[in-house]
């Protein structure tokens, strides 16, 4: 469990890797370096604190971490929260927050939290992550719009009020700058996904600045030189008022980083098949985040755009990621007074796209049609995030969501029903609908839920239903038991539907509540799997089971 990945694939690793994963972290390299600077610049840190933070950063999570292609290093998810720890306490107070987050996070993965993390609730999730999307895009209109503004406020509404003062002195090269570089983004993925438009925009936006002396401004003329080199590590004095002003802070670092990581661990097992190690990968973040802010870097943790890129591009193990952090140094010894020549409109259009991919405004807006309590919930967390704090955002999201699940608990246990979270235990024989004393036709699966569909059940029915190796042709999910579903037990049966579509299984719902039923109906689901799909009762679904294998009543 305690044993990084690279530990584990060297034992039989050879010159044909070693060839997939150097072109693989050259390219990922290349493509993080635009990306590091500009998840700096918008934190409020200089373009070089931005890039040794992918050098360190992505150096550690690889070495030490539990996935074979996960990417470290700076990301969007914590540009809000840097920016406002920055504003209230100083660098110095940024870099001890973030080593009060490493140590979190070590303790996270020791104490085998890695599991756990997926327990946070969909709504949260999608809550503060739409929420920061807005704010790393408002923070963007500045240079997207060229506006001559010198100091521009933390606080959403009153950057909104300080852009409108200023929106008459709009440069227009700067606007045009960013729409091209927007276009090149978004259009030459269709093209090819394995080098990223972020790269080609930056390239063209430079080259086109420099040789025809675009008037807009530069990376070299806002921040100066960037520096050819890593300084010595920088240790700060630490005393108990910092560590109690910073512990809430320190705290939402630890699980954007927990949660962001793993996130991205989880899509990158989904693209190659593989099985991440949760713990050991809290584990690996947290020691990144202990080391890079003595250098003068801000939090790290998985990068799930350049993650997948280096998937895409042939990455088979850490190896690659390691390259991708030598790269980056080599590029930051050699090559970083060509950065400077990178104009801050191009960087603002790489950040709109990065605001657009984590908005996740269609999810946003299927939730809408979720339960009463998940749409608070929802609305409550995106609300605070953008108005507010994301730490406060977090904070009160999770107690919510823990309030309104005792609610429904309590609503349930009201009607005299013995409930069960889930179960594997034998029906009893003397139960009329015992599916022991009905006759199940070969090639269907019948699955009961028993107890509330919430988070916690949800996540152990996905746990049991990969252990079923050979799909059936038919599986009938049993829910004459579940008397309450949430947003993420929606998300849940719409994954199982998903997988059963790809698997050419039809999916049969019996014994429905009215509850599940209505929550069903609002989000859409019941017209996706199609109401001949759903039934009162086991008889009546295995009915409909014969029907389809052809077997008749």
């Amino acid at each position: 469990m305690f044993v990084p990945k690279l530990f584990t694939v060297l034992k039989n690793y050879s010159l044909q890797d070693l060839g997939k994963d150097a072109v693989a972290g050259v390219i990922v390299g290349v493509v993080a370096l635009p990306l590091a600077i500009a998840f700096g610049i918008a934190s409020g840190v200089t373009p070089t604190q931005g890039i040794i933070t992918a050098i360190i950063g992505g150096f550690i999570v690889s070495f030490l971490g539990g996935s074979r292609v996960q990417i470290g290093g700076p990301t969007g998810a914590f540009i809000v929260i840097v920016y406002g720890i920055i504003q209230n306490y100083g660098f110095t107070g940024l870099t001890v927050a973030t080593l009060m987050a490493g140590v979190i996070l070590v303790i996270m993965g020791f104490a085998r939290f890695g599991s756990m993390i997926k327990f946070i609730p969909h709504p949260v999730i999608v809550g503060f992550t739409s929420g920061i999307a807005l704010i790393i895009f408002s923070t963007q209109i500045k240079d997207l719009f060229g506006l001559p503004i010198e100091k521009i406020p933390s606080e959403f509404l009153e950057k909104m009020v300080v852009y409108s003062e200023h929106f008459n002195q709009i440069n227009p090269y700067s606007i045009g700058m960013s729409v091209i570089c927007l276009l090149i983004m978004i259009f030459w993925n269709k093209i090819t996904k394995k080098i990223p438009g972020s790269l080609i925009a930056i390239i063209v936006a430079t080259v086109a600045t420099s040789l025809f002396n675009i008037p807009v401004e530069t990376i070299g003329q806002k921040f100066g030189e960037i520096s050819g080199g890593i300084s010595a590590p920088v240790f700060v004095d630490i005393n108990f008022e910092m560590i109690k002003n910073l512990i809430l802070p320190a705290t939402t670092i630890a699980l954007l980083a927990a949660i962001e990581s793993l996130l991205s661990a989880v899509v990158a097992d989904g693209m190659t098949g593989g099985r991440h190690r949760s713990n050991m990968e809290l584990v690996a973040q947290g020691v990144a985040n202990l080391v890079t802010p003595l250098f003068g870097g801000i939090p790290v943790t998985g990068a799930i755009a350049r993650t997948a890129t280096n998937i895409r591009n042939g990455g088979k193990t850490p190896v690659a990621g390691i390259i991708h952090a030598l790269v980056l140094l080599l590029i930051l010894l050699f090559f970083g007074k060509y950065a400077m020549l990178i104009p801050m409109p191009a960087l603002a259009a790489i950040l709109v796209i990065v605001a657009y991919n984590m908005s996740e405004w269609k999810t946003f807006k299927a939730m809408l049609k979720y339960p009463t309590s998940d749409i608070a919930v929802l609305l409550t967390t995106f609300g605070l995030t953008v108005i507010f704090d994301l730490t406060i955002a977090i904070e009160v999201g999770m107690v919510l969501s823990a309030f309104l699940f005792m609610k429904r608990m309590s609503d349930v246990a009201n009607i005299g029903l013995i409930t069960r979270e889930f179960s594997e235990v034998e029906e009893d024989p003397n139960d009329p609908m015992a599916i022991q004393k009905k006759s199940v036709p070969k090639g269907c699966e019948v699955f009961e839920i028993n107890g509330p569909f919430f988070f916690g059940a949800a996540e152990k029915f996905k746990e049991a239903m990969r252990l079923v190796e050979n799909p059936p042709k038919v599986r009938i999910l049993r829910m004459r038991n579940v008397l309450a579903i949430d947003a993420t037990g929606i998300k849940v049966l719409e994954d199982v539907y998903n997988d059963a579509k790809k698997e050419n299984t039809l999916l049969i719902l019996s014994g429905v509540h009215t509850q599940p039923l209505v929550a069903l109906q609002k989000s859409g689901f019941l017209d996706t799997i199609g109401e001949n799909n759903v039934f009162g009762n086991i008889d009546e679904a295995l009915i409909r089971a014969r029907e389809f294998l052809g077997e008749g009543e």
